[in-house]
């Protein structure tokens, strides 16, 4: 089983989602439980890449290759290291939240809506898997689709606009990512596989227009300033479950491309426009900080908060090329590159559990705006202590997963530049600041609209999906090492390649 697991991680939501289809608007009651079964299904089998993953050596593993278009040497080849199976896993265990979320929050159509996110599913693990860079780009593209559609049909009234707008966006800088794919295939002399395209000789000019291709694509998934206005936009229109989709998985994927792309195929000019990069991420940090302080729209802070956090990821991954090329430092090099990785897997936690809250408290007041809110732990004593546990780890608690990755990347741009590490760490300020003041003014203090004191507190479906959202941040906060461990040694491998010259 073990050298077909891939694909069936890739196919068995996308192929599950056709029942659920079948089932049709008459009979909700089965496209909920047919859908719930694909994904519990999928997390299973995502388990099975733990024992059938030696992550000792950090190579690409359980590869499987099948000749897709002979005539232009394109392969269906999949394989995985320690950091996309971390990122698998978190896809795929989301993903079963997100069903057990929407479960009698979506009355209309839930059979398309939940076949809808079985297939982004499906490209999500793809993009994860692929180590052929067309087929990474059909993956990349693909779950736009889903994802159109989810925030097109169940989001909210200006979901039109904010569709087209994130559309527009990602497609955009997915063009360019595409003329630069091409362009190496006829550099490697007809191949797309990424292991020829990290082998290929370039110059700095070269690779300079290469990276900027990619950095297109990339940084608008990712997002990162001065790309980034359509996060708002698509969070806040988006259904509860597309906002935790998008937070928790589709951000990283532009993290995990510059792992995948940027930094083996064009290393040099990723280590000559590294300032850049961290230029735009500390902005992000601190700038985005100050934007989500002001927002009255709870999905709009949090989504401010993610651009914020994401910040920190392409800090960590660029903080490495100084540390290993400048500073001659590869242990702490490895140690900001770690950060980055676990700063996504938190992430991804913590953002798809307060997106989540904010849908629980949305479902029963038909309002995210923090002024109609304001002593709802009168009303929801269980719901509250969940909702302060989220915000404590999104502003970086020790004990949280959300200091784990900060923390990292923090120490290891000391280790670069003690200013870069005076900016990054400033986020735990602004962090703090904007998230604790949003919980102060929706949890504490008297009621004061009359619709507060109507709420009715969490039910045990609601639990459930929240519980799960705190072990995760709980686990890797107090115990991360299974995580980095996994993680680790193909971590190790890419700061071995940042050293090696192309030019």
């Amino acid at each position: 089983m073990s050298n077909h697991l891939l694909s069936l991680l890739i196919w068995l939501p996308i192929i599950g989602a056709i029942p659920v289809l079948l089932a049709g608007a008459g009979r909700p009651g089965l496209a909920r439980w047919l859908a719930l079964l694909v994904a519990v299904a999928t997390f299973a089998a995502s388990l099975a890449l733990l024992p059938g993953y030696d992550a000792t050596t950090g190579t690409m593993q359980l590869a499987e290759s099948f000749s897709w278009i002979p005539s232009l040497g394109i392969n269906y080849s999949l394989a995985v290291d320690g950091i996309s199976v971390a990122l698998i896993i978190l896809t795929t265990f989301t993903q079963i939240l997100v069903i057990v979320g929407a479960w009698e929050v979506i009355q209309n159509k839930p059979h398309q809506y939940m076949a809808a996110m079985l297939v982004l599913e499906g490209c999500m693990v793809g993009v994860f898997c692929a180590t052929d860079a067309l087929l990474f780009y059909v993956f990349f593209e693909a779950m736009l689709i889903p994802m159109f559609v989810i925030i097109g049909i169940w989001g909210g009234p200006r979901r039109v606009y904010a569709t087209l707008k994130f559309f527009i966006y990602t497609f955009f800088g997915s063009i360019f990512m595409l003329i630069g794919l091409i362009y190496l295939y006829h550099k490697t002399g007809g191949s797309f596989a990424l292991a020829d395209m990290a082998k290929v000789p370039l110059t700095l000019t070269e690779q300079s227009w290469l990276f900027f291709a990619f950095l297109l694509g990339f940084a608008i998934k990712v997002p990162m300033v001065p790309v980034h206005t359509w996060l708002p936009d698509a969070h806040v229109e988006a259904p509860t479950g597309g906002s935790v989709v998008l937070a928790a998985v589709m951000l990283k994927i532009g993290g995990y491309g510059f792992l995948r792309f940027s930094l083996p195929i064009v290393p040099d000019a990723s280590e000559h426009f590294a300032w850049l990069i961290i230029l735009l991420s500390l902005i992000a940090v601190c700038y985005i900080g100050y934007v989500a302080l002001v927002q009255g729209d709870m999905k709009k802070l949090v989504a401010y908060s993610s651009i914020a956090h994401m910040g920190f990821v392409t800090l960590g991954i660029f903080i490495a090329f100084m540390l290993v090329r400048e500073a001659n430092n590869p242990d702490a090099a490895r140690l900001g590159m770690q950060g980055a990785m676990v700063q996504m897997i938190s992430h991804g936690f913590i953002s798809g559990a307060m997106f989540s809250c904010i849908g629980v408290l949305y479902d029963r007041l038909h309002s995210r705006q923090i002024k109609d809110y304001g002593g709802v732990i009168n009303v929801m004593p269980v719901f509250a202590p969940f909702y302060v546990l989220f915000a404590m780890a999104n502003s970086g608690l020790p004990g949280t997963s959300g200091f784990v990755g900060e923390f990292m990347v923090i120490l290891a741009s000391f280790s670069a530049n003690p200013w870069i590490a005076l900016f990054a760490a400033f986020t735990l300020i602004i962090g703090a600041a904007y998230t604790l003041w949003m919980v102060k003014r929706v949890l504490w203090g008297d009621i004061t609209n009359p619709h507060v004191k109507e709420l009715t507190d969490v039910n045990g479906r609601e639990i459930f999906m929240l519980s799960a959202f705190a072990a995760g941040v709980l686990v890797f906060g107090i115990w991360p090492e299974p995580l980095v461990h996994l993680m680790d040694a193909s971590v190790a491998r890419i700061v071995e390649q940042l050293a090696i010259s192309k030019v």
